[in-house]
Protein backbone atom coordinates (compact mmCIF):
# COMPACT_ATOMS: atom_id res chain seq x y z
CA UNK A 1 0.00 0.00 0.00
CA UNK A 2 1.28 3.64 -0.88
CA UNK A 3 -1.82 5.11 0.01
CA UNK A 4 -2.75 6.38 3.60
CA UNK A 5 -6.29 7.88 3.90
CA UNK A 6 -8.44 9.43 7.19
CA UNK A 7 -12.21 9.72 6.41
CA UNK A 8 -12.95 12.69 8.79
CA UNK A 9 -16.50 12.70 10.10
CA UNK A 10 -16.33 15.57 12.35
CA UNK A 11 -14.40 18.30 10.22
CA UNK A 12 -16.51 21.79 11.11
CA UNK A 13 -15.83 25.66 10.28
CA UNK A 14 -15.89 27.50 13.14
CA UNK A 15 -16.08 30.76 11.81
CA UNK A 16 -19.07 29.81 8.92
CA UNK A 17 -22.50 30.51 9.09
CA UNK A 18 -23.29 26.94 10.75
CA UNK A 19 -19.63 26.57 13.15
CA UNK A 20 -21.15 23.25 14.98
CA UNK A 21 -22.38 21.43 11.74
CA UNK A 22 -20.03 18.89 10.52
CA UNK A 23 -18.74 18.43 7.47
CA UNK A 24 -17.16 15.36 4.80
CA UNK A 25 -13.21 15.76 4.40
CA UNK A 26 -10.57 13.35 3.68
CA UNK A 27 -6.71 13.49 4.51
CA UNK A 28 -4.62 11.70 1.99
CA UNK A 29 -1.05 10.78 1.59
CA UNK A 30 0.72 9.30 -1.71
CA UNK A 31 3.85 8.08 -1.30
CA UNK A 32 4.30 9.10 -4.76
CA UNK A 33 4.18 13.10 -3.56
CA UNK A 34 6.15 12.05 -0.76
CA UNK A 35 6.48 15.90 0.54
CA UNK A 36 2.29 16.37 0.41
CA UNK A 37 -0.42 15.72 2.05
CA UNK A 38 -4.13 16.50 0.61
CA UNK A 39 -6.86 17.48 2.42
CA UNK A 40 -10.38 16.94 0.02
CA UNK A 41 -13.75 18.03 0.57
CA UNK A 42 -16.59 16.10 -1.82
CA UNK A 43 -18.48 18.00 -4.63
CA UNK A 44 -21.03 20.48 -2.88
CA UNK A 45 -23.47 19.88 -6.16
CA UNK A 46 -23.99 16.63 -8.47
CA UNK A 47 -22.27 18.09 -10.89
CA UNK A 48 -19.36 19.95 -9.08
CA UNK A 49 -15.88 18.94 -8.33
CA UNK A 50 -13.88 17.55 -5.28
CA UNK A 51 -11.69 20.40 -3.63
CA UNK A 52 -8.57 19.69 -3.16
CA UNK A 53 -6.17 21.41 -1.31
CA UNK A 54 -2.21 20.33 -1.17
CA UNK A 55 0.08 21.14 1.35
CA UNK A 56 3.45 19.75 2.95
CA UNK A 57 3.38 17.00 5.13
CA UNK A 58 5.40 18.07 8.02
CA UNK A 59 3.72 21.53 7.53
CA UNK A 60 0.59 19.68 9.34
CA UNK A 61 3.07 17.53 11.96
CA UNK A 62 4.19 20.50 13.36
CA UNK A 63 1.01 22.29 13.35
CA UNK A 64 -0.16 19.81 15.88
CA UNK A 65 2.03 20.99 18.41
CA UNK A 66 2.87 24.62 17.47
CA UNK A 67 1.64 27.25 14.88
CA UNK A 68 2.88 26.67 11.39
CA UNK A 69 3.12 27.98 8.12
CA UNK A 70 2.23 31.29 5.92
CA UNK A 71 0.87 32.51 3.18
CA UNK A 72 -2.27 29.96 1.83
CA UNK A 73 -1.98 27.62 4.59
CA UNK A 74 -1.65 28.05 8.09
CA UNK A 75 -2.00 24.90 11.09
CA UNK A 76 -2.27 25.30 14.84
CA UNK A 77 -3.38 23.78 17.46
CA UNK A 78 -6.61 24.58 18.52
CA UNK A 79 -9.16 24.22 21.59
CA UNK A 80 -10.27 21.02 22.51
CA UNK A 81 -8.57 18.76 21.20
CA UNK A 82 -8.59 20.12 17.81
CA UNK A 83 -6.08 21.01 15.15
CA UNK A 84 -7.18 24.14 12.85
CA UNK A 85 -6.40 24.48 9.37
CA UNK A 86 -6.33 27.75 8.06
CA UNK A 87 -6.85 28.09 3.81
CA UNK A 88 -6.30 31.36 2.04
CA UNK A 89 -6.67 32.08 -1.96
CA UNK A 90 -8.01 34.79 -3.91
CA UNK A 91 -11.80 34.26 -3.45
CA UNK A 92 -11.47 34.07 0.46
CA UNK A 93 -10.18 32.70 3.86
CA UNK A 94 -11.54 29.30 5.51
CA UNK A 95 -11.11 28.03 8.85
CA UNK A 96 -10.94 24.21 9.31
CA UNK A 97 -11.19 22.40 12.35
CA UNK A 98 -9.48 19.03 12.83
CA UNK A 99 -9.74 16.58 15.46
CA UNK A 100 -6.03 16.24 16.87
CA UNK A 101 -6.45 12.21 16.96
CA UNK A 102 -7.07 11.86 13.72
CA UNK A 103 -4.87 13.80 12.07
CA UNK A 104 -2.19 12.24 14.61
CA UNK A 105 -3.14 8.65 13.68
CA UNK A 106 -3.04 9.76 9.71
CA UNK A 107 0.26 11.15 10.23
CA UNK A 108 1.29 8.14 12.00
CA UNK A 109 0.24 6.10 8.87
CA UNK A 110 1.93 8.57 6.34
CA UNK A 111 5.44 8.45 8.34
CA UNK A 112 5.17 4.42 8.32
CA UNK A 113 4.60 4.50 4.41
CA UNK A 114 7.47 7.23 4.00
CA UNK A 115 9.36 7.85 7.47
CA UNK A 116 10.56 11.30 7.90
CA UNK A 117 14.34 12.03 5.62
CA UNK A 118 13.43 9.18 3.79
CA UNK A 119 11.50 11.07 1.10
CA UNK A 120 13.66 11.42 -1.61
CA UNK A 121 14.14 7.86 -2.35
CA UNK A 122 10.18 7.77 -3.25
CA UNK A 123 10.63 10.76 -5.61
CA UNK A 124 10.22 9.85 -9.47
CA UNK A 125 11.69 13.00 -11.11
CA UNK A 126 11.59 11.10 -14.56
CA UNK A 127 7.98 10.52 -14.14
CA UNK A 128 7.55 14.26 -12.96
CA UNK A 129 9.24 15.63 -15.59
CA UNK A 130 8.08 13.40 -18.53
CA UNK A 131 4.62 15.27 -17.31
CA UNK A 132 5.90 18.62 -17.40
CA UNK A 133 7.47 18.00 -20.54
CA UNK A 134 5.57 17.46 -23.84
Amino acid sequence: MTVATCRLTSVTLPEGPFPHVSVEAELRFDASLPYAVCLAFPPVDDGGEELRWFFARELLNEGRHAPAGYGDVTVAPGPRGQVLVTLRSREGRALISVPAEAVTAFLVDSFALVPAGREPEHLDVDAALARLLP
